[in-house]
């Protein structure tokens, strides 16, 4: 009950007319980001994370998750209409979706994307607000031991998780946890790693890095690609959406299903995308009309987009309880609320009760708010698609070196952010993930300081890490995410040879 008042409070909080029109206008720009393919949640974020700095914390939280759900609804409009994802995670959608809009079924298609975007967001919002206190709550009981536990099973599910090269990843995550060491040493005070640079005596500025690793590298690969918009038309008939939503509830388990997956995949640092691809091949299988599936079902739009979103708002979970980001998104949120004074984790929810509930009640807000302006002004956001990118290219670059300036009104961190984005341009080209990295850099220095203050509690002894069942536990998941994909290749030989 004493959690239901809090909610409510931070209903009043979220329905204040500022940050009402804060919401709508965060909705609005989300859609746009993700519209626009190749700018992503993340990027959007930390281009417009300088502006939010001369607002309260509450409201510009607020605007920036918003802008969030925003892009988790808007990534599926040029995946059915265009056959184009405007999000990584929007690529299974295009399965079904597209044969669909070819049909004729766009208006049928785009209504069940949004819908199920809706399902899966508030399923995840529900279980935040269930669980996130009682994780805070009992993350109380952790101290330094426990919290670099915690944060070696972040980083190890990455690794483990990892749809791509375990290598790839590992190496990403060094470079990040390599740049969180420019600066001061946050224990002796120590410069390190500024080769004589009175600029990197602040160390590297994690916003900065980021627009960087994101805006400024997606538009070098869209540069390359010569990537071109072909305009169409989209409307909504309401005729439409009432035979949509009729029919929706016959396909609850799907939903079910895939808010189960989306929620596990985005609390585990797994993210929307392989969450996504998981539940629309769920669907598939299970379906007796598997074989149809890529020629224009609704199960194939409703299966992705429910866990898409689910994964997105669930990553949100263990960055509000423990502090850890479980998306790159959350990880550029996690650095807004550093910068803004606040420390994430069990903490937050005794020390800043008014933003976390304010947070909670405007996710609830801000999903309903991205379904009715989606619904509402889909033809809009599709026209967008007709301005030729040699125009939208130069604003998002403008918009980029406008945000990176006025994080520390330094023009060496111009310099800095064109480092890092040819840094993000040739690790994508490679094929090297940008996640890690930023989940590296922006929880390096937490793991350095609580690793190196574990060590001093037990005079160097790596045994505190296994001291008792708390961080032994923790530990041993963490380790067994780690050599996850080993223990499948072992297993798979086992039952090869077993069965010769």
């Amino acid at each position: 009950m004493e959690n239901l008042d809090a909610l409510f409070a931070g209903f009043a909080v979220a329905l204040v007319p500022g940050n009402l029109g804060l919401m709508v206008l965060g909705v609005m720009l989300g859609i746009v980001i993700g519209v626009l393919p190749g700018l992503g949640g993340a990027n959007g974020i930390a281009i417009l994370l300088p502006l939010t700095f001369a607002m309260p914390p509450v409201s510009a939280i607020i605007m920036l998750s918003c802008i969030y759900w925003g892009a988790l609804f808007g990534g599926a409009i040029t995946s059915i209409l265009f056959n184009i994802p405007g999000e990584p995670w929007s690529v299974a959608t295009t399965f079904d979706g597209y044969p669909m809009a070819q049909q004729g079924r766009a208006a049928e298609a785009l209504t069940a994307a949004f819908t199920s975007s809706f399902v899966g967001a508030l399923f995840a919002i529900l279980m935040i607000t269930a669980i996130a206190p009682l994780i805070a709550a009992f993350a109380l009981r952790f101290g330094p031991p426990e919290f670099f536990a915690v944060m070696f099973l972040s980083f190890a599910s990455f690794v483990g998780l990892t749809q791509g090269s375990a290598w790839k990843t590992l190496a990403a995550m060094m470079a990040g946890f390599l740049m969180a060491c420019v600066g001061l040493d946050t224990v002796t005070g120590q410069l390190r790693l500024t080769f004589g640079s009175t600029e990197l005596l602040r160390g590297i500025d994690f916003l900065v890095a980021v627009i960087g690793l994101f805006g400024i590298s997606e538009i070098m690969i869209a540069m390359e690609e010569g990537l071109a918009f072909r305009g169409a038309t989209a409307r909504i008939d309401p005729k439409v959406v009432w035979q949509v939503w009729k029919a929706l509830p016959r396909h609850w388990a799907i939903a079910l299903r895939s808010c189960v997956i989306g929620c596990w995949m985005g609390v585990t640092p797994a993210g929307a995308t392989p969450a996504s691809f998981m539940s629309y091949g769920m669907a598939r299988r299970l379906s007796k009309d598997g074989p149809t599936f890529g020629t224009g079902r609704i199960e194939g739009v409703i299966a992705p987009e429910v866990a898409n979103n689910a994964a997105g708002v669930a990553a949100l979970l263990p960055m509000l309880a423990l502090g850890v980001p479980g998306s790159p998104t959350a990880a550029v949120l996690l650095g807004g609320l550093v910068m803004w004074g606040l420390q994430p984790g069990p903490m937050l929810f005794i020390e800043q009760k008014e933003f976390v509930w304010g947070l909670v009640a405007s996710m609830y807000l801000g999903n309903l708010a991205s379904l009715v302006v989606v619904m509402a002004l889909v033809p809009w956001f599709a026209a967008i698609l007709r301005i030729p990118f040699a125009i939208i290219a130069p604003l998002i670059l403008i918009a980029c070196a406008i945000g990176a300036f006025t994080v520390n009104n330094a023009a060496f961190d111009l310099v800095l952010m064109l480092v890092f984005g040819v840094v993000g341009y040739v690790m994508k080209k490679l094929d090297y993930p940008l996640a890690p990295m930023v989940l590296a850099l922006v929880l390096g220095n937490r793991t350095e300081q609580s690793f190196r203050q574990s060590l001093l509690l037990s005079d160097g002894s790596l045994g505190v890490f296994f001291g008792n069942w708390l961080v032994g536990s923790i530990m041993a998941v963490g380790f067994l995410m780690l050599f996850w994909p080993m223990l499948g290749r072992l297993r798979a030989a086992v039952l090869a040879r077993l069965s010769r």
